[in-house]
């Protein structure tokens, strides 16, 4: 007899999760009407059908808030590096200007026109000095976010999430974010309503 009660518990279990996947499948089809029309387009049924299938669990929406987390805090680690830096080199530009100020109340009059010069060839120096350094910090930037993208691919396509892979196609980039933006929506109404802790 006990036999019978674990083929009903996983025929039971089979029941829930098929009912699942058709409510994930139905809410994702809902939400997909939102997205621009070109991309609904290459959402097939079948695409749709695998994501309810990988949501099942909540497991993914569980890696996608994690990948939010440590995309939003390197975003706010750059932006303060950023402002670090913008802050140091406005330090500089006071400091120059200090200095060439003190210069020219103790400079004689006959060198004042060498002094404006070399003060100039200074302050421009400075110039230069503060749109590398600024140029490479949007570059370092820029990669250092390349580089979380192609992490939240990795993690997504290696969690099974249909449609991400690596690329740096901005159609398919875009269509990704369009899925994850399809999960959080999925996730966020799941809470509200109470089908998720």
């Amino acid at each position: 007899m006990e036999g019978y009660v674990g083929a009903y518990d996983e025929q039971s279990d089979s029941t829930k999760q098929q009912e699942r996947h058709y409510y994930l499948l139905s809410e994702l089809q809902a939400l997909v009407k939102d997205l621009p029309s070109s991309f609904q387009q290459r959402l097939s049924y079948t695409t749709l059908s695998d994501l309810a299938l990988v949501l099942i669990d909540g497991t993914v929406y569980e890696i996608v808030q994690g990948l939010l987390d440590i995309q939003h805090l390197t975003e706010r680690n750059l932006y303060n590096q950023r402002q670090k830096l913008h802050g140091e080199h406005r330090a500089l530009k006071q400091e120059l200007v200090r200095k060439h100020k003190e210069a020219l109340q103790a400079c004689k009059t006959h060198n004042l026109a060498v002094l404006r010069m070399n003060q100039q060839g200074e302050t421009e120096a400075l110039e230069q000095r503060v749109r590398e350094e600024q140029r490479m910090m949007d570059e370092k930037i820029v990669l250092e976010m390349d580089q979380k993208v192609v992490d939240q691919q990795n993690t997504l396509e290696k969690a099974g999430v249909p449609g991400f892979y690596l690329t740096t196609n901005p159609q398919e980039l875009t269509m990704q974010m369009n899925l994850l933006e399809l999960i959080l929506k999925l996730q966020q109404k799941e809470v509200q309503s109470g089908n998720m802790s």
